[in-house]
């Protein structure tokens, strides 16, 4: 039993959680997981989802891990979350107690039990949707955790939409405001390929309104002829102060004076 355990053990990243059917294939029934856990080599987080005994815990990266990587869920780290984990939020909490994170989904996919169910001292707020219908993984990326597993994340230019996109149910437009302010670096052809994709006017239509406001030096390398940007005005949150260019009501008047070159009231 020991050589089989360490074996395991080799090939289980640190701080990481892994599933049954993962350990299905390293040979590892669920009676031996089981005569593990009971030795004290593993304990269980939940149902067929277990962690490492020597780790004494798992973030929540660490279960995110196993449904990405073992059971090949659809699902990442997208919003706000992810412009944290890339640096652009420092003024925004990380990980401390009571936080919150944001995972993405696609329609009909859920979190498994084990992973909504544990208690990973943060709330987890999880949505599903096509926001990028067409090309679902665009804008996508990984990261590294403490150099030993990796996580699936927005990048900045898709992670941003993803935050405009929960205004005002989740997000509030001023913190949208201060996160697009500080995406000076953003690439201009990533930027283009998902609004061409983004299925929601709403998100078009702030997005550019934030980047026109914030003269990023990318946002004159973007084609507006070729988006989509609908009909009719929307409406963002309350008190709102109308843009005529983009048709967009938005609850801060400063805003709608800042933006270079437009028609105000």
């Amino acid at each position: 039993m020991s050589v089989k355990i360490n074996s395991l053990l080799k090939q289980w990243p640190r701080k990481a959680v892994v599933v049954q059917s993962w350990l299905n294939h390293q040979g590892i029934t669920r009676q031996l997981a089981a005569a593990y856990e009971k030795s004290s080599w593993i304990n269980r987080i939940g149902r067929g989802a277990f962690m490492r005994a020597d780790d004494q815990q798992v973030e929540w990266t660490g279960g995110l891990y196993a449904i990405q990587t073992q059971m090949q869920f659809p699902i990442h780290v997208g919003g706000k979350t992810a412009l944290q984990w890339q640096g652009y939020a420092h003024f925004l909490p990380l990980g401390q107690e009571g936080s919150s994170v944001v995972l993405f989904g696609l329609p009909n996919v859920k979190l498994p039990a084990w992973f909504s169910q544990y208690d990973w001292g943060i709330q987890v707020n999880f949505f599903t949707g096509n926001l990028f219908a067409p090309a679902p993984f665009l804008g996508l990326t990984t990261k590294m955790i403490e150099a030993s597993y990796s996580m699936t994340l927005s990048a900045p230019e898709r992670a941003i939409m993803e935050c405009l996109y929960l205004i005002p149910q989740v997000e509030s437009f001023e913190e949208a405001k201060l996160l697009m302010e500080s995406l000076m670096t953003l690439r201009p052809h990533l930027v283009q390929a998902l609004l061409e994709a983004c299925q929601s006017v709403k998100v078009k239509r702030l997005f550019l309104f934030l980047a026109e406001k914030y003269h990023h030096t990318w946002f004159r390398y973007l084609d507006l002829s070729k988006l989509n940007l609908g009909k009719g005005k929307r409406v963002i949150g309350d008190g709102g102060h109308f843009n005529a260019k983009y048709q967009l009501s938005v609850p801060d008047r400063q805003a709608i004076y800042e933006c270079e070159g437009q028609s105000f009231f």
